[in-house]
């Protein structure tokens, strides 16, 4: 690594270089604006750190930590209850509970970091994987112990950088692939109903008679505000009845997205009888909308089929605006498959600071993380 190469690391948003903005213009889970609310808004058990990457005394890398301590959690999720999962919390209690996350744990997708032309790839993560390093050993002095780390989520074309950069003590992994739905293909909603077979189009015609009564609104920062009460338990639902869950959002999260990141950031609230029942949430970014945190109410969810709804809503704002891809994350992957994504498959990488369990990490992680059953939809016509 050239001796020309170093790294700074930020405490809070506040802090960074004028040049970061400048370094992944097209990346707003990167910028310092979307980085201001996280520091505003983080979990309560999360701690954020960013890097800044130098050539000289140009800046040419920037890059996005976050520290989670599993201790602090009152539950993992609470949808899953056998033993497997007694096991698993169990070990990440006492074995895993300091996570340290290059990316964004909140996030599906390549949010870690951003080179410029500056600097080689490998190069790069390089000196990132020694600002790991540094990182470790500033939450040692603080009374740390990170456990694992990890980074996530990258493309399969991006793997041998990896491997060039010496990661070879860390256990490559994927679980659940990121479910995208490329918009290019159609020129208004109308056509991508009629592009769909008629088994595909049906259940969205049912949906459809099965959302009368209900009404969709654009919610200003003084409506979430009004609202967050009931907002955050209709997240807390959704969220405390995920498999697992490393983290709960504030309860100002939302808020303060909308003040900072404004038209950017985007929030619909479903409401029957002016009472809100449900809730999701779009973040622009670039030409590219990524779906963000969602709640509803589970008992008119299913009968009202509100999350269907909410997914149709989304690819009919995407059509309509001119994006080209809506991001639609994981979990619920065969519902998002019969609406039209596809499956891209993610990677990360992950160590054990103990070496003998990091031995046998790719056996405990295998069965601690099983592959999801899921059957993959194909909706429209040949």
């Amino acid at each position: 690594m050239s001796a020309r190469l170093s790294f700074q690391i930020y405490k809070t948003a506040n802090d960074l270089p004028l040049q970061w903005d400048a370094i992944a213009p097209h990346n707003i889970f990167l910028s310092s604006a979307y980085l201001s609310a996280l520091d505003l808004s983080a979990p309560q058990n999360m701690i954020c750190h960013y890097v800044g990457m130098f050539n000289g005394d140009r800046l040419c890398g920037v890059a996005v930590t976050q520290f989670l301590d599993l201790n602090k959690l009152r539950s993992f999720g609470e949808r899953d209850r056998c033993v497997k999962t007694a096991i698993r919390n169990v070990m990440f209690r006492n074995f895993s509970s300091h996570v340290l996350f290059i990316g964004n744990n909140m996030l599906t997708g390549q949010n870690a970091y951003h080179f410029t032309a500056d600097i080689d790839v490998v190069e790069g993560l390089k000196l990132l994987k020694s600002a790991t390093e540094a990182l470790k050993m500033n939450f040692r002095k603080r009374g740390y112990k990170v456990h694992l780390t990890t980074f996530k989520d990258f493309a399969n074309a991006e793997l041998p950088n990896f491997q060039k950069a010496g990661f070879n003590r860390f256990y490559r992994f994927s679980i659940q692939p990121n479910m995208v739905f490329d918009i290019t293909n159609f020129v208004s909603f109308d056509d991508y109903v009629n592009r769909l077979t008629k088994k595909y189009r049906d259940q969205y015609k049912r949906s459809q008679k099965r959302s009368a009564g209900i009404t969709r609104r654009k919610m200003t920062l003084s409506d979430i505000e009004t609202h967050n009460e009931k907002i955050y338990s209709l997240y807390e639902y959704v969220a405390r009845n995920a498999p697992f869950n490393t983290f709960f959002l504030a309860d100002n999260h939302f808020s303060v997205l909308k003040s900072i990141l404004k038209d950017r950031f985007l929030f619909y609230g479903y409401f029957q009888d002016d009472q809100l029942i449900g809730f999701n949430t779009l973040i622009k970014n670039g030409d590219t909308l990524d779906t963000y945190f969602l709640g509803y109410d589970d008992t008119i969810q299913r009968k009202k089929m509100l999350y269907l709804n909410m997914l149709y809503d989304m690819i009919g704002y995407a059509i309509k605006k001119g994006y080209k891809k809506i991001v639609f994350a994981r979990t619920a992957l065969e519902i998002k498959s019969s609406v039209g994504a596809e499956p891209v498959e993610m990677y990360g990488f992950l160590s054990h600071q103990n070496p003998m369990i990091n031995s046998q990490i790719d056996k405990l992680f295998k069965y601690l993380e099983p592959s999801p059953v899921w059957q993959r939809r194909s909706p429209f016509k040949d």
